[in-house]
């Protein structure tokens, strides 16, 4: 008796593991055979191209995502309204080694960090001196004044786990501006977050301490870093002119465009799954963060497409400002607390459209758990890491109002060759692992709408 107990409570559960993986079976099938997520990426990066928060592109970038979801037919699609930082780089940046006793003069390849200050249209020419990281320039304190503190910590090529090289030399980029602003430094260069030694310098955001000076910023690409190094070694009065001429301006109104297909039993329950529509000004934007943007729409897109109707409330998310403040996704969990939304779930792609792998999360025990209990419904698609601590920047102020936060964790080997770089366009996104992301957020979707949190 108590085994045939046991087989009438195991079979309901057999079967429904069963229509789950048809299900996603057919979810994988239909986005690689029917999918439109590449060609709205390139929609987005070739007539639109880079999206800075402020821009005319970030505008156009909005405009072309609220019809995107509106022509699917999604149940609402509206604009959320926020106030973004308007920076501008205004125009070319320049960096020129002016004596060196064995070169001459010498250009280098810099782009200015987000959210720097100009020298003014003449520049400034001062003697350079090399830190690794921010506790090297704490070494070198009072001896920095009126000198380019040139920032050298390369990425930790050991770490096979790239964004956890990213964040271990992140700090320099992020806050040497302002530590070398105490000591008196009259600009910096920070050496370029990447593995590679190449020619494309990376920029990204950077934050000044109000109680000193806003000295510029640049970032100097690694060849240029590494040559940069070498001729200090043998010159120690060696000088640098740096030129550029960017700029704070006033903020704009922007939006985060958003998305809904209304759930049919539990509408109260929220699964927002979206990307950043910003991007840096240069290159087109397209791994970071085209490719999320694009993905998440194609989430509700194939349940429109499919005919289903999610039990729980489906929402694709643009969010606006990632790059240099985070605006949006703060803007977002700012109503969501005001309205009392209940999100169980908030998924982000913001690691690049390379092949996924699994999926990062922070969450409780519990909703960590029920997550990885998905796992051998992934691995025939080759997506098995469910154990990874994670999850996205814009989803990150959702977390004091309970969801697990949930990000596409994609091989990120390639990712910090493009990664706020002038090489990240279009025609570095792979087709087909692009839609392997695609489809496999909308798998993790479905599952958690029909099962909850």
């Amino acid at each position: 008796m108590k085994k045939i107990l046991f087989l009438l409570f195991l079979c309901p559960l057999i079967l429904k593991a069963q229509n789950h993986s048809e299900n996603i079976q057919k979810i994988f099938n239909y986005e690689l055979t029917e999918g439109h997520t590449y060609e709205n990426l390139r929609y987005l990066c070739k007539e639109i191209g880079n999206r800075i928060s402020g821009s005319p592109q970030a505008a156009a970038a909005v405009e072309y995502t609220k019809q995107l979801m509106e022509s699917y037919g999604f149940d609402t699609v509206y604009l959320q309204p926020v106030m973004v930082p308007h920076w501008v780089r205004g125009g070319k940046e320049q960096a020129k080694v002016l004596n060196s006793s064995k070169l001459g003069a010498v250009d280098l390849n810099v782009l200015a960090l987000g959210n720097s200050r100009g020298t003014g249209p003449n520049g400034l020419v001062g003697e350079v001196v090399e830190v690794y990281g921010i506790e090297g320039l704490r070494k070198l304190e009072d001896q920095v004044k009126g000198k380019i503190v040139f920032f050298n910590q390369p990425m930790d090529p050991t770490l096979i786990n790239t964004f956890q090289a990213y964040g271990g030399a992140n700090g320099q980029r992020g806050s040497g501006a302002a530590e070398a602003a105490k000591f008196g430094a009259i600009a910096v260069l920070v050496r370029s977050l990447t593995n590679r030694v190449d020619d494309f310098p990376h920029t990204g955001n950077q934050r000044y301490n109000p109680d000193y000076p806003e000295i510029p910023a640049l970032a100097i690409s690694t060849k240029d870093a590494e040559l940069l190094s070498s001729l200090l070694k043998g010159q120690k009065d060696l000088k640098v002119y740096l030129q550029n001429n960017s700029m704070m301006k006033e903020e704009v109104l922007s939006y985060n465009v958003i998305g809904e297909i209304k759930g049919s039993e539990k509408p109260e329950e929220i699964i927002a799954v979206g990307g950043h529509l910003d991007s840096w000004d240069v290159g087109e934007g397209a791994h970071d963060d085209g490719a999320g943007c694009m993905q998440a729409i194609e989430v509700l897109r194939i349940y429109k497409e499919m005919g289903w109707k999610p039990k729980r409330t489906l929402r694709a998310v643009m969010w606006m400002n990632e790059e240099n403040g985070l605006r949006g996704g703060q803007e977002y969990a700012k109503v969501a607390k005001a309205k009392a939304e209940k999100h169980i779930a908030a998924i982000e792609s913001d690691a690049g459209g390379f092949i996924p792998l699994g999926f990062s999360s922070t969450g409780t025990e519990a909703q960590r758990s029920k997550l990885a209990s998905w796992r051998d419904l992934f691995t025939p698609y080759n997506i098995w890491k469910f154990d990874v601590p994670g999850g996205g920047a814009d989803i990150g102020p959702l977390r004091d109002q309970g969801p697990i936060l949930i990000g596409l964790h994609p091989d990120s080997q390639r990712y910090f060759n493009y990664h706020h770089t002038a090489a990240d366009v279009f025609e570095v996104v792979d087709q087909r692992e692009l839609e392997l992301g695609a489809a496999a957020m909308t798998a993790l979707v479905y599952l958690i709408e029909q099962e909850g949190m």
